[in-house]
């Protein structure tokens, strides 16, 4: 057995998530429907939104794709904990 490394995750997403949620003015389950219109394959539902706010799961490569279009902000200032969301 080799040992596992986990890669690093950025600590401000959960926040930076909700952030935009609230900026959107949308509910989860409002938030929701904006992603699974967009992510086809695995759209996430109300619990998932939850989770990702509350950073117990991670959101796909795709949903954060599809909140840095919804919010048009850059996905770099999404998950890099060095850069607020802009304004």
């Amino acid at each position: 057995m080799g040992t596992r490394h986990t890669r690093p995750q950025p600590h401000r997403l959960a926040d930076k998530l909700r952030q935009i949620r609230i900026r959107l003015g949308y509910t989860l389950e409002e938030m929701a429907r904006a992603l699974a219109t967009r992510v086809k394959k695995s759209p996430p539902d109300k619990s998932y939104i939850h989770r990702f706010e509350a950073g117990t799961r991670e959101p796909s490569l795709l949903a954060l794709l599809e909140y840095s279009r919804l919010a048009r902000v850059p996905l770099e200032s999404i998950v890099d904990d060095e850069i607020d969301l802009p304004e």
